[in-house]
């Protein structure tokens, strides 16, 4: 889908476990809450936190108010129950659609903006 890493980017990682002695170079292990993160990744020059895990985490970081887009790719094959996006909770997000992208193998991917309330 395009995406690349590389040892020169900077991967947060969340985890209840202790970090890993043997966590490549440019791994950082995040012991704050989440909300104290988001606000201190705002604060930094740059832009664009890709995220990947778990629909916990992902719930968690919408409940912080610290998810600004969503790109979600679809993938044409049923898999029965499948693994939720984001933990049952009550909320609802309202989105905008950005763009969608058609790919030659018929998976779509889907670019939302998180709508905020008008202050």
């Amino acid at each position: 889908m395009g995406a690349s890493f590389s040892a020169d980017d900077v991967h947060y990682v969340f985890s209840r476990r202790p970090p890993s002695a043997s966590a490549p170079v440019g791994v950082q292990f995040v012991t704050e809450s989440i909300r104290a993160f988001a606000e201190r990744l705002r604060k930094q020059a740059g832009k664009n936190i890709w995220m990947m895990g778990g629909s916990e985490i992902i719930g968690s970081f919408l409940d912080e108010d610290a998810i600004d887009e969503f790109i979600i790719t679809v993938v044409p094959t049923l898999i029965g129950d499948g693994i939720p996006l984001i933990a049952p909770r009550h909320r609802e997000v309202p989105l905008r659609l950005r763009s969608l992208q058609r790919f030659a193998d018929s998976a779509v991917q889907l670019h939302y903006e998180v709508q905020r309330p008008r202050a």
